[in-house]
């Protein structure tokens, strides 16, 4: 994912866990016994920070966003943002649907090919709230005098829940058109990077990308094995999706005796994991398309997403466990 996140490679500090979190009027604070989750819904509904309180300083489970980047109002630093209503690139920022053309292209998205959809690049509205809960709704409504607007009318709900110290995120969405729309939904966690930490998660496959990071064919490759003994996040220059996932991966901190085990429910059947060479970033990300997946042509059983039909709603729930060794 390079551009932070994909397209374009752009170095981020490590977050190092004595890091303080930052305060910021905007940001919406759940607390569960010494757990604490920062919400940014003006940046893209993201999580700004997700970390244990402790007597050393606050303990980072996701990498936090700084205070520049909360000043800048960046999605893609922040520790975790919300794709709808597609996860990942679109080759040109345009596909076939319907014998239509959907051109995205000019929407704002500062990226060649089309990214991550568009939620992630606008407010969230703020609904029921509890000292460990938080509801936000993003409502799309397509603008036709709008350049590269997304063509269908949707709406798109998280709820974010601290239980424990585990955080559970539900994604929804609701297909408020009158016709039929591709959609695709995930979540973009960045964690904390180490030259101990390492990633662990049963996949059966990879798909190899060309330059511009969009899948070329999916088929073996050595991260594949290194992933279901413990790949170290230095192993490999990835920013690839992966298929076979069994809904379950592990980021652990071995020098620091502490892992995050992500769980998710289907559709998140797809994993992508942006791990680059020479730089402090790690992304292990639940998805339901890979990257182009409107464009996968004769293979869309590989490529996940769905068509949501008019009034057709889906939810999936994807929950995150810290613990310590």
């Amino acid at each position: 994912m390079r551009d932070a996140s994909s397209s374009t490679a752009v170095s981020v500090p490590r977050a190092a866990p004595s890091r303080a979190p930052h305060a910021d009027a905007a940001l919406i604070e759940l607390a569960s016994g010494d757990t604490r989750l920062t919400v940014a819904p003006h940046i893209g509904g993201s999580i700004a920070s997700y970390y244990d309180v402790s007597t050393a300083g606050p303990l980072h489970w996701f990498r936090p966003a700084t205070q520049s980047a909360l000043n800048a109002g960046d999605p893609l630093q922040m520790g975790s943002f919300p794709l709808f209503p597609y996860c990942n690139r679109i080759r040109d920022a345009r596909f076939e649907f319907e014998g239509r053309t959907v051109d995205l292209a000019g929407d704002g998205n500062r990226f060649p090919h089309a990214l991550h959809g568009h939620a992630w690049r606008r407010a969230w509205r703020v609904g029921t709230r509890t000292p460990s809960a938080l509801e936000l709704h993003f409502e799309h409504v397509p603008d036709v005098r709008r350049r590269g607007d997304w063509p269908f009318r949707y709406d798109a709900q998280q709820r974010i829940e601290l239980i424990g110290g585990a955080l559970h995120l539900t994604l929804s969405a609701h297909n408020r058109s009158d016709r039929p729309m591709p959609f695709g939904m995930g979540h973009h966690p960045y964690y904390p990077r180490t030259p101990n930490t390492q990633v662990h998660a049963q996949v059966q496959a990879m798909w190899h990308a060309d330059r511009d990071v969009l899948p070329t064919h999916l088929g073996p490759h050595p991260a594949v094995d290194a992933l279901r003994h413990g790949m170290s996040a230095d192993a490999f220059d990835l920013d690839n999706n992966f298929a076979g996932w069994a809904h379950e991966a592990i980021v652990t901190w071995t020098d620091e005796r502490r892992r995050l085990t992500l769980t998710a429910e289907a559709p998140f059947d797809h994993l992508v994991v942006f791990a680059p060479a020479n730089e402090d970033l790690l992304c292990v990300e639940p998805v339901t398309n890979t990257t182009d997946s409107f464009n996968a042509g004769e293979t869309p059983e590989h490529a996940g997403g769905q068509v949501l039909m008019p009034g057709e709603a889906i939810t999936a729930r994807i929950v995150w466990t810290p613990q310590r060794f």
